[in-house]
């Protein structure tokens, strides 16, 4: 590793897939990163939907669903680690006093550096149960990681693009439409890529 990868962190950015990146779980996926550091990464596929829709998820966890806006969103496929836990991308939501635990309002929840949060807590999904909780949110089964040194090789092999992420592409943008936007903020258009791209 470089003395400069230190700082080379891709925390609130996407990974966008390359054509070439043929593995079932990751092609043509756009992820949102979470964390990034010289230990690892951290990030949940934002456009591959799952089989179960929010009103399945909150059933599985015998709570009501009192937010209409929620009921038929698809629960995503996060990525293909703890895919029997969720995963809850969320608009900010602090305390009024930021003295208690950071100014979180929940359990477990990881504040992305300029970013999202994510929370894995079951307090968010009590909160959305009651028509609450926050105003956004994209729930995921399941995550996506690296180890150390992994995605740095990864995006030497150009396996990925990456790109600041666009918090619009992540909650207003319908799920077909995700990996193209992503690939309009670098400019691109999914026919500039060689599909030769990631084979070394």
């Amino acid at each position: 590793m470089s003395a400069d990868s230190a700082s080379f962190k891709l925390t609130h950015h996407f990974l966008i897939a390359m054509p070439g990146l043929e593995d079932e779980v990751f092609a043509r996926s756009v992820v949102y990163m979470c964390e990034h550091s010289e230990r690892g990464a951290m990030g949940l596929i934002i456009n591959k939907p799952s089989d179960l829709t929010m009103q399945h998820l909150f059933d599985k966890v015998d709570l009501p669903l009192r937010r209409e806006d929620m009921v038929a969103s698809p629960v995503l496929q996060g990525g293909p680690v703890q895919t029997d836990r969720g995963f809850v991308l969320h608009d900010p939501i602090h305390m009024a006093d930021p003295a208690q635990d950071g100014g979180a309002i929940y359990a477990s929840t990881l504040t992305v550096p300029d970013g999202l949060e994510m929370t894995t807590s079951r307090d968010v999904l009590e909160a959305l149960s009651s028509g609450a909780g926050p105003r956004r949110v994209l729930v995921t089964l399941g995550y996506a990681s690296w180890g150390e040194g992994q995605l740095e090789s990864e995006l030497a092999e150009n396996a990925w693009l990456t790109v600041p992420a666009d918090v619009g592409i992540v909650f207003d943008t319908p799920l077909a439409q995700r990996y193209d936007k992503a690939l309009d903020l670098l400019g691109l258009k999914a026919w500039m890529l060689s599909p030769e791209a990631g084979h070394a």
